[in-house]
């Protein structure tokens, strides 16, 4: 993660690939939509991390027609996203997706957080990418 946090660095990070929040409620397609007006006021990389394995990324990339817009990034075991403090315990819900992220934006320069829009549990209400070019 530090080659995202050494310039200018947006991260967001999704609960899980392929998920209706990921899709309908244009989180991931919202950053590739606006990926230009964020670069054009000095953000240098944007990416997405997910509680997924590189693989599984790479399919979702795929299956959207992402080109080099945005990055995504696989916490494959969770451990950055347990050692920031933002593992949310999905092991019990129907699904059974086991531990993930909560869902957030952050903003960092040179290695120091300048914004961070932590939502609570899985809700999609400010963390998106029109969010993001207002605090820019």
């Amino acid at each position: 993660m530090g080659c995202c946090l050494s310039m200018a660095g947006l991260l967001w990070f999704q609960i899980h690939a392929f998920t209706r929040q990921a899709k309908d409620q244009k989180h991931l397609p919202g950053f590739v939509e606006k990926s230009a007006e964020l670069k054009a006021k000095g953000v240098d990389t944007i990416a997405c991390v997910s509680v997924n394995d590189a693989f599984v990324m790479r399919a979702w990339k795929e299956n959207l027609g992402i080109k080099d817009e945005v990055l995504l990034l696989s916490d494959g075991n969770g451990e950055f996203t347990k050692k920031i403090g933002c593992e949310l315990d999905l092991r019990d819900k129907p699904v059974g997706l086991g531990v993930r992220s909560r869902r957030y934006a952050l903003l960092a320069e040179d290695g120091v957080v300048k914004v961070l829009k932590l939502e609570e549990g899985g809700a999609f209400t400010f963390s998106g990418a029109e969010d993001m070019l207002k605090v820019l």
